[in-house]
């Protein structure tokens, strides 16, 4: 049985089954992908839109007389990008789940395993933890549930092999263990 807890509501356990449905109804995120993320909202609403606003505020000082203000332009284009992105991320808390880890199953990989995999071609042992695509980060070894390695070892068992297409060719793992 998987763990999970939803923010402001009781902790409740959930199987496969509820895993699958909650998925699709919610984002499963790791308590350092929600806490990244909300770093980055505070960012974003602390520092950057301040920091844009008087930019503007600048830009149109300065080219209140010219018909052609790139500068303004590119500024707003900036904000418009930063908006968007703070939309997101409230889009995404108001979905998020944040996963008990200390209740993830380590009989089968689920989102938020760390799984130790031996490639079969090359014999290198490594480790990679399963999350949700929002907080996948490749060069961290955080692979997202929605890549075709994450897609592979999702309900695989230890002792299990893996087989997968990857963008260099077919690649298969051995899953040595799964932890939390």
């Amino acid at each position: 049985m998987a763990g999970l807890s939803a923010q402001g509501s009781t902790r409740r356990y959930m199987n496969d089954a509820d895993l699958t449905s909650e998925s699709q109804s919610g984002l499963l995120l790791t308590p350092q992908g929600y806490k990244t993320l909300q770093e980055e909202l505070e960012h974003l609403t602390v520092v950057k839109r301040p920091e844009i606003a008087d930019r503007i505020r600048e830009s149109q000082q300065h080219g209140e007389f010219s018909e052609d203000n790139n500068e303004l332009d590119e500024v707003k284009f900036e904000q418009a990008m930063v908006e968007n992105r703070i939309a997101e991320l409230k889009s995404i808390f108001g979905n998020a789940h944040i996963l008990d880890m200390d209740n993830l199953p380590t009989d089968h990989v689920g989102i938020g395993s760390l799984v130790r995999v031996n490639d079969l071609e090359f014999g290198d042992e490594f480790e990679v933890r399963v999350v949700a695509s929002i907080e996948a980060n490749p060069n961290e070894d955080l692979i997202s549930n929605e890549s075709p390695m994450g897609m592979a070892l999702i309900g695989a068992e230890a002792g299990q092999e893996v087989v997968f297409d990857a963008p260099e060719g077919v690649k298969r793992y051995k899953i040595v263990s799964i932890s939390r």
